[in-house]
């Protein structure tokens, strides 16, 4: 099957080099993250693209921001990444479910590739 994407693969080296820098070992990660060791290092080496739940929990793990991860992932891009982003306000919307999260940053995604080019704000470049 290949990698899932470049971004996936960058992501895992991130989390490998931020793993090491943090002295944890890979099934200490794993555990203090609550994933499954084999998972932990498929998203590692890019092979899986975690939920932004799943980074919420590594980047707890691992002491930094989730918004790092979030951009690492693609999940939020990072000039999206200033203020009062989209994406941040639906993946810390506690009272949706991961899959509707999900859902709206398709979504919202879908709406900003029909639009074509956007400005920082979102909006379409006038």
């Amino acid at each position: 099957m290949g990698k899932v994407g470049k971004t996936v693969e960058s992501l895992g080296d991130y989390l490998k080099e931020q793993r090491v820098a943090a002295q944890l070992s890979l099934r200490q990660l794993a555990e203090q993250a609550g994933v499954s060791n084999p998972y932990l290092s498929q998203i590692e080496r890019g092979l899986r693209r975690p939920s932004a739940e799943v980074l919420q929990q590594i980047a707890k793990a691992l002491r930094i921001s989730a918004e790092q991860l979030y951009v690492r992932a693609g999940i939020v891009s990072p000039q999206d990444g200033v203020g009062g982003s989209v994406e941040l306000a639906i993946l810390g919307d506690t009272k949706l479910t991961e899959r509707q999260k999900q859902s709206l940053l398709d979504v919202y995604a879908s709406f900003l590739a029909l639009n074509g080019s956007s400005d920082a704000t979102g909006r379409p470049a006038s």
